[in-house]
């Protein structure tokens, strides 16, 4: 007998009150895809994962501040993506030249079968061509195809202009396709 499906603002609820199961219930519910986009953004697994544990842990302690005025998984996307950024800059400071290349490769968590379609392996091609890009090519094409945030938003997160936001986009998707030899369709 299965466990009844709990509404996500129902352990938030219990989640201010110290609930630490209905913690665990929306890490549970959260983790992975927040690994993978502190992954796209850093590079490093082990990195990902103590950016992910940062980020619930920042989640749970300011809990009190989710207003609700958007989804409590965008709210906390939007707190992993900063924390990723503010480590991928922390560690760009720190030129770890050539290290982050050898250590870097996407796991595949979810155990994908060995039938993959034309359309699956493109996107592989296409996520695997990304990590060729310049670094700030990669973290913007990341947010704006994968993430799906608007260049406004991309301005905010990155600290640039709209311009330049909409300049970068388009250079990193003209870059990315001559890295994939296709046509204009990004």
């Amino acid at each position: 007998m299965s466990q009844p499906v709990v509404h996500t603002d129902v352990l938030l609820e219990s989640c201010l009150k110290g609930d630490q199961l209905a913690q665990m219930k929306i890490y549970d519910r959260y983790y992975h895809a927040m690994y993978n986009t502190a992954v796209r953004i850093v590079k490093d697994t082990a990195t990902a994962e103590d950016i992910m544990q940062e980020s619930f842990l920042s989640a749970f302690t300011k809990l009190t501040s989710f207003k609700g005025e958007v989804t409590f998984g965008a709210w906390l996307k939007r707190i992993v993506i900063n924390n990723s950024i503010y480590h991928y800059r922390q560690q760009q400071k720190k030129q770890e030249v050539g290290l982050e290349s050898v250590l870097y490769k996407v796991e595949d968590k979810d155990g994908a079968g060995a039938d993959h379609g034309s359309t699956e392996l493109m996107a592989q091609k296409v996520l695997e061509t990304m990590k060729e890009l310049k670094d700030s090519y990669r973290i913007s094409l990341t947010l704006h195809l994968i993430e799906g945030y608007d260049y406004e938003e991309i301005s905010q997160i990155l600290d640039m202009s709209y311009a330049n936001c909409r300049t970068t986009i388009s250079r990193a998707k003209a870059s990315l396709r001559k890295k994939l030899a296709i046509t204009p369709s990004l």
